[in-house]
């Protein structure tokens, strides 16, 4: 095709509106109003594609017959390579912290072993750092992040800081794929804990706990009673795990040969399988529930585990009326106990509980779960719960490990 059919000697008296050809794609367009634009026009396949090359003869930057072929034949230049002209025309995205978030929650959704541990890092971020939403990454500064943590930072401390460090791990998101170059204003040491003012020591927040000294009132109460939730209690009150690990406890989970609950990692908070030594009391509540069982939960009401809202009832019937506690406060009661009545070292009673105790070292060299320390701890706590609260000895402590499996094996046979 002929190219160089215009001369700039026409295209001043030109006023016929419509597509007026240069040759191999570039034209000039007349628009009924006077106005002249050229376009670019080019196929593939099907697809008609126009590419606006800029104005001819006025505005602030008016186009010349000679700029206009060159900007065609760079564009010809580009179809020939097999490239897309409109690439370079496109503005760059510009990368939002909505963008992060989403990205990073999408990155970490397999992460989450609990759908509320989930929600509570959803809604944190998507609450609580809404004025960061619209924001560039690569723009936000220490002190956007400044003003975003000072609504909560005297009021809800630990608010505060969980948002500074989730706020934190989406900018690193946004750092990693480099939509952002610069260090990461939501660090703390050595940045934000410059400029952000003074305040009392974070402390976490402590679920309502029962005194330990009022433990084997409790217990008993909840003996006394037949209801399955009550049951579950006081199984959750020796075991001193969390509150849906007992509830949707398995019959596949337990050896009663060897006398021990294993919770799969997929169950547990921290995502590490985790093994309970089963006491005595512990054994005789499992099998007054497998002569009943119908399914495959152990606490079960018509197949379902027993709900959350049931075993809150079943405790707060087995304490006084004035006492506010919470199902995950018994872990609480126990470890005071624990750590205030007992001589058990403070690793033991810390890997009752499923906690990490160590860095990361030490905690690679220290392969056993202390099976047998962690049974005679929880044979001690048992006999606490049972017996009035007497403070055990270190004797009683190691007869009590010792003889288990007779005391399971007679509970088993009663």
């Amino acid at each position: 095709m002929a190219r160089f059919k215009l001369s700039e000697t026409n295209l001043k008296t030109l006023e016929k509106p419509g597509m007026h050809s240069d040759g191999d794609g570039l034209y000039l367009r007349v628009q009924k109003s006077g106005s002249k634009n050229w376009v670019f026009v080019y196929r593939r396949g099907s697809k008609r594609t126009e590419l606006g090359l800029g104005g001819y003869g006025r505005g602030t930057a008016p186009v010349s017959l000679k700029l206009a072929r060159e900007k065609a034949e760079l564009i010809r230049q580009q179809l020939a390579n097999g490239e897309d002209p409109r690439a370079e025309r496109k503005a760059p995205k510009i990368v939002t912290f909505a963008d992060c978030m989403a990205g990073l929650i999408e990155a970490r959704k397999n992460d989450w072993g609990n759908p509320k541990h989930r929600d509570q890092f959803v809604m944190t971020l998507q609450k609580y750092a809404a004025p960061l939403h619209d924001m560039p990454i690569a723009d936000i500064k220490v002190g956007d992040v400044k003003a975003t943590l000072m609504p909560h930072w005297s009021a809800r401390p630990e608010t505060a800081d969980r948002l500074r460090s989730r706020i934190g791990m989406v900018i690193d998101y946004g750092i990693a794929h480099q939509w952002r170059d610069t260090a990461n204003p939501a660090k703390w040491t050595g940045l934000l804990d410059k400029v952000m003012p003074a305040r009392q020591k974070l402390t976490r927040g402590h679920h309502a706990a029962l005194p330990y000294k009022d433990a084997p009132a409790m217990c008993a109460r909840l003996r006394g009673s037949s209801g399955t939730a009550a049951r579950l209690v006081e199984f959750l009150t020796l075991t001193a795990v969390r509150t849906s690990e007992a509830r949707k406890a398995v019959w596949g989970e337990f050896d009663f040969d060897e006398a021990v609950w294993t919770i799969p990692a997929d169950r547990m908070k921290a995502g590490k399988q985790h093994r309970v030594p089963l006491t005595p009391r512990m054994v005789q509540i499992l099998e007054a529930r497998r002569q009943r069982s119908t399914g495959e939960y152990v606490f079960a009401d018509t197949g379902k585990p027993v709900s959350g809202t049931a075993m809150t009832k079943a405790l707060k019937l087995a304490v006084p009326k004035d006492v506010h506690v919470t199902l995950h406060g018994l872990r609480s009661m126990f470890r005071d106990w624990a750590g205030e009545e007992t001589d058990h070292p403070r690793e033991i009673a810390e890997a009752a509980l499923a906690h990490a105790v160590g860095d990361a070292v030490e905690r690679a060299y220290r392969r056993s779960d202390a099976l047998d320390k962690r049974r005679a701890l929880m044979t001690d706590w048992e006999t606490y719960c049972s017996r009035g609260g007497r403070l055990l000895t270190t004797i009683s402590t190691s007869v009590a490990a010792l003889d288990w499996r007779a005391d399971v094996s007679m509970m088993r046979s009663m």
